[in-house]
């Protein structure tokens, strides 16, 4: 059994499995539905696993404070879409910047994606900066959202 955990300065990045979520059940993580579908379906489709949720611990107290995560496998382009939730509490330290950056990071190592993608809404500020600050590109809008990516950058 591989254990894929990424790990940054301040943090660890781990895939969520019905293993792992128990640290979330331990702590009443709740951020929303995303990590308990993706546990529905990973269970139902194993290959699924490293495309879906990631939970995000700070290591200096070991809290869960988001997840992250894949929202499919990569596409036949080799596009992956990317998405993230952080807890209040937590947001304007940098944490959401630090853990997506080991995410796109991750998935470009693995020679299935080619290009990340994400969406925020228009008014979502700190969701945008975070994208700026990875370097991601602005490709689209609509009237309430607005569409980015990136490429690998191919040395």
């Amino acid at each position: 059994d591989i254990k894929m955990e990424l790990e940054t300065d301040r943090l660890k990045i781990i895939p969520c499995t019905v293993e792992t979520v128990q640290i979330t059940i331990e702590q009443n993580y709740d951020n929303g539905p995303e990590v308990s579908n993706y546990l529905e379906q990973l269970i139902r489709d194993p290959s699924l696993l490293y495309w879906g949720s990631w939970i995000v611990v700070r290591k200096s107290d070991d809290m869960v404070i988001g997840d992250i995560g894949f929202k499919a496998k990569p596409d036949e382009n080799k596009a992956v879409e990317i998405g993230y939730g952080f807890l209040e509490d937590y947001w304007n330290n940098g944490y959401a910047t630090e853990a997506l950056g080991a995410l796109i990071e991750w998935a470009f190592n693995t020679s299935k994606v080619e290009k990340v993608i994400a969406e925020t809404l228009q008014e979502n500020y700190g969701s945008i900066r975070v994208l700026e600050k990875l370097h991601m590109q602005k490709v689209d809008f609509t009237e309430t959202m607005i569409h980015w990516e990136i490429a690998k950058q191919i040395c």
